[in-house]
């Protein structure tokens, strides 16, 4: 049996192919220092693991509201309207395992599968973004970044990669891998852009609270 053509279009994040051998050697006895996963060096602080045996303790172990619980959501739409200078409620808020599925959310929402629909993208960028867009059946558009841009893109290059098929822009910043940060300025003409030209924008803030050279700004 054949799986589908979905499925081996699917790519991956090779730091979790280079993890398996980390972990592998590991098995075997070997001393590794791993670079390959974006995580702590150090332990889950006490106080987050206390609070997840009380809540097991306490019983929640079962479903919850499929957006999320809404404390949790409440809290978030706090945090986004205080930081973000924007009113959010929390049913604007959806709770997921992880950023793989919002990525693959925003691509289904905004795209049709093999109408040539386009996404553009940074490259480099966190893999998913690339393999996500080829798996729902639209059209990855490269947008490079440029280290004499302090790792940013080009206004002009992302103009050019603009077309009447452009569904969504996709941005991070702060940038996996590169650390660079998109300019203040240079959102507000990516926004404007978006309403011109009638294009969603996924904005990819994961890395906002660890932007030490300037106050974090945000498309929203």
């Amino acid at each position: 049996m054949e799986v589908s053509k979905r499925t081996e279009r699917l790519g991956t994040e090779t730091a979790f192919e280079v993890l398996a051998e980390v972990n592998g050697l590991r098995r075997e006895g070997k001393d590794i220092v791993s670079f390959c996963i974006g995580q702590p060096d150090f332990d889950t602080p006490r106080y987050i693991k206390d609070a997840a045996i009380k809540a097991i303790n306490d019983g929640k172990t079962g479903y919850t509201d499929s957006a999320g619980i809404l404390p949790a959501r409440e809290a978030i739409a706090a945090y986004l309207s205080r930081t973000r200078k924007i009113g959010v409620k929390p049913e604007h808020v959806v709770i997921a395992n992880g950023t793989k599925p919002f990525i693959a959310y925003a691509v289904a929402c905004t795209t049709d599968f093999g109408v040539g629909d386009e996404v553009i993208y940074p490259n480099p960028g966190y893999p998913i973004y690339e393999s996500q867009i080829i798996a729902n059946g639209a059209v990855p558009v490269a947008l490079p970044l440029s280290e004499k841009k302090k790792f940013s893109f080009d206004m002009e290059e992302l103009k050019r990669k603009i077309s009447n098929r452009t569904k969504m822009l996709i941005i991070n910043s702060p940038h996996n891998p590169t650390g660079g940060i998109i300019e203040e300025d240079d959102l507000k003409e990516v926004a404007a852009l978006a309403k011109k030209h009638d294009f969603w924008v996924y904005a990819d803030e994961i890395y906002c609270q660890i932007a030490y050279d300037k106050e974090f700004k945000s498309i929203a």
